[in-house]
């Protein structure tokens, strides 16, 4: 049950991929639901080379398929249908293939732009939302009944002070969480003293739907396939590169010539895939992990990266993000249709609890990937090269690998079966 004091059943803080995402998921469903973002919403640009590319588990695949957006982002997004790790210079490597496992792709590759315009499309047809966008929180309070907001427009409204009540908040709203800040939401942090370049790479040889992930003793390098403007001649040629530094090689890095930066990349990467011809632009950001200490209070859950932020080895963050949306969507949905109150802490423990162990599961898998390929102890690198072959020798050990990678190992929420709620 929710009461209907409320101006709304929800509000979502964060008008992100994951706060649009829970947006969409509960379209249909009797409830009222605000959205507010700080940024306006902007699409119709046209697309360009140097679109950021976010990687896409087959378990988001089937969330979107749940929500319905899949038919809307097939032909836009790039299938991976082979993966390859291996750490520079020693014999160890693994390799993945999505027809040993059964499935159309390990994963897939799509814009920020691409996923950005489809779910603003969708955003717009969602009848019982409402979208309250610029506009900034300014403060939070819990009450035992209900949420109270405070925002601030901005743009025409600019200055304008408005209260919203609720039954529920849910903070999307990133890494640097206002909310998570205001209620004063302990976090557990560890700097990992590195930088990340993200950029786009044009290939001589095509990709081939091929993945790669490198260990370097300068730290993780994953080129992702990505397609390129199908009227261009070499379609199959770009790949989305995320480059870990540390930051005075990523400043370096950064501010070097196109020829000098492809030229140590290259170094770094091998001949896998040819000469590599062309660089975008650059961009860094650092890298830490972050994980709140709470994901739920009475009133109050965390989804996506207000919740955790991960090192972008592995390709993780975004996926374990939008198994939160599909988790906290049917925990609402199902309270609400069981007559109960939907920001009531017995309601949302079971979304913290549900979600606990696949947080800890992706966040411990990451962390140790980096800690294990950043010592170059010799006999620890020669364990970890004896382990990366014998996944790629048994079966097994494999299988379970992939399983995880793709999102579909645990206990899953409606959604994330591909089923609507």
């Amino acid at each position: 049950m929710t009461s209907n004091n409320t101006d709304y059943d929800l509000i979502i803080v964060g008008g992100g991929l994951a706060g649009v995402s829970l947006a969409i998921s509960l379209a249909q469903q009797p409830l009222r639901v605000a959205l507010i973002e700080a940024h306006p919403f902007r699409t119709g640009a046209p697309p360009s080379y140097d679109d950021r590319g976010i990687a896409l588990s087959y378990g988001s695949r089937r969330i979107f398929e749940g929500l319905g957006l899949w038919p809307e982002l097939t032909p836009r997004v790039t299938p991976i249908h082979h993966i390859h790790v291996s750490d520079q210079g020693r014999f160890g490597f693994t390799r993945l293939e999505s027809a040993q496992e059964h499935v159309d792709a390990l994963g897939y590759v799509a814009t920020a732009r691409t996923l950005g315009e489809v779910l603003i499309a969708q955003l717009a047809q969602v009848s019982n939302l409402d979208l309250i966008s610029p506009a900034q929180l300014i403060e939070l309070k819990l009450g035992n009944d209900h949420a109270t907001a405070i925002i601030e427009h901005q743009g025409d409204k600019q200055g304008l002070l408005q209260s919203l009540t609720a039954s529920l908040v849910v903070a999307a709203d990133g890494g640097h969480s206002a909310v998570r800040q205001q209620l004063d939401i302990r976090t557990t942090q560890r700097d990992y003293g590195q930088t990340a370049i993200v950029a786009n790479i044009s290939t001589q040889c095509p990709h081939d739907n091929r993945a790669f992930e490198r260990f370097t003793r300068h730290g993780p390098l994953a080129l992702l396939p990505l397609d390129s403007d199908k009227s261009s001649e070499a379609p199959d040629h770009r790949c989305a590169l995320v480059w870990t530094r540390s930051p005075a090689d990523a400043e370096r890095l950064l501010a070097a010539s196109e020829t000098d930066f492809l030229s140590e990349l290259q170094q770094c990467f091998g001949q896998r895939l040819g000469r590599l011809e062309k660089v975008g632009q650059r961009h860094s950001y650092p890298l830490k992990l972050i994980r709140a200490r709470e994901q739920v209070r009475a009133r109050l859950a965390l989804i996506g990266n207000a919740a955790h932020t991960l090192h972008p080895i592995a390709g993780q963050g975004f996926n374990l993000g939008l198994r939160d949306v599909a988790t906290l969507a049917q925990v609402i949905v199902d309270a609400h249709r069981a007559g109960e109150n939907i920001g009531a802490l017995s309601t949302l423990e079971p979304y913290a609890q549900w979600r606990q162990r696949d947080h800890r599961k992706v966040i411990g898998f990451t962390h140790a990937l980096v800690r294990s390929f950043s010592n170059r102890f010799p006999p620890l690198a020669l364990a970890r090269n004896t382990g990366l072959l014998a996944t790629d020798l048994l079966p097994p050990l494999k299988h379970s690998l992939a399983r995880h990678s793709m999102g579909l190992a645990g206990k899953l929420p409606r959604l994330a079966r591909g089923l609507a709620l």
